[in-house]
């Protein structure tokens, strides 16, 4: 009697389940889809930046949902602080190792320099034909006034203990020394990220280090020739294609606070208001140039 139940349960489970809304059928593959876009840890109190404190709940979320066969990420970044795209990179292969799971990146517009280490912790690379990628090279950016301030017949005091406590301070004229010692910081920053290139691309790179580690960028295409990324296409048909055309695609979103605001990785807004509005413009400056580095 016991076995004739079960044998009916079974029966009209399986006449009911394709009835039920997608989210509650159990039968169906769920890849968790993350979005990492923006700029890397370029922050404001009004314009939070992408860092480890914005997605590291979200990405934890994404990797222990229930019947998940991978994660997806969806990047659109122009790169950043090599810093905050280097301990996002460490989290994800961290959760990806923890959890058995297959990580699978998705470029939209841009995926360069810290967006494309991002991409790096995936499994496997997919691209828009029309995505760039590459940029795998460090920089550093800053003005100088020394001119501007002579002509206004301002002064520039400064007092440091420290020998090397004003470097590359924008007011003062440039230092040789300053900038070669900059420079070396860079190369061991450079060398660090061909290191990781190497490790998680491996075999399908098809090129020199004069050719891939310059900094320059390509679009998908040339880019899929050089190992960098493994295909062409979109989320939506390669999920579909992997998993069947049932798979679920949950977009995983940060955490909100109580007003809407993310509940991670925010500054709380200045007490001063004008200053937080000023500081918001100089982080949407700054964002724009490094978008428009590649024609965005």
């Amino acid at each position: 009697m016991t076995e004739h139940l079960r044998q009916m349960t079974a029966r009209a489970s399986a006449a009911i389940r394709p009835l039920l809304p997608r989210r509650l059928r159990r039968d169906l593959p769920v890849v968790p889809v993350v979005r990492l876009g923006g700029v890397i840890g370029l922050s404001s109190p009004l314009r939070p930046g992408l860092s480890i404190a914005a997605v590291a709940r979200t990405l934890e979320r994404a990797f222990s949902a229930r019947r998940a066969r991978a994660v997806a990420l969806v990047i659109n970044s122009p790169g950043g602080s090599a810093v905050q795209s280097h301990l996002i990179y460490r989290r994800i292969r961290q959760l990806a190792e923890e959890h058995s799971l297959p990580v699978l990146a998705f470029v939209e517009d841009v995926a360069a320099s810290g967006g494309y280490m991002l991409a790096c912790a995936a499994d496997e690379i997919v691209c828009d034909p029309a995505s760039i990628v590459g940029s795998i090279g460090v920089i550093g950016a800053s003005f100088g006034f020394t001119e501007a301030m002579r002509k206004l017949g301002i002064e520039r005091r400064i007092y440091t203990a420290g020998a090397h406590k004003s470097t590359l301070d924008p007011f003062l004229p440039e230092n040789p020394d300053d900038v070669a010692r900059l420079k070396a910081l860079q190369l061991d920053v450079h060398r660090m990220f061909i290191t990781l290139v190497r490790e998680r691309r491996g075999d399908r790179l098809n090129g020199d280090d004069d050719t891939l580690f310059t900094g320059e960028y390509w679009v998908a295409g040339t880019a899929r020739d050089f190992g960098l990324v493994d295909r062409l296409g979109d989320i939506r048909s390669t999920l579909r294609e992997r998993f069947g055309a049932g798979v679920r695609m949950p977009m995983v979103a940060p955490e909100r606070s109580l007003f809407g605001r993310r509940s991670q990785g925010v500054a709380t807004i200045a007490p001063d208001a004008l200053a937080g509005i000023a500081d918001d413009v100089m982080a949407s400056l700054e964002a724009r140039a490094l978008w428009g580095r590649f024609g965005l």
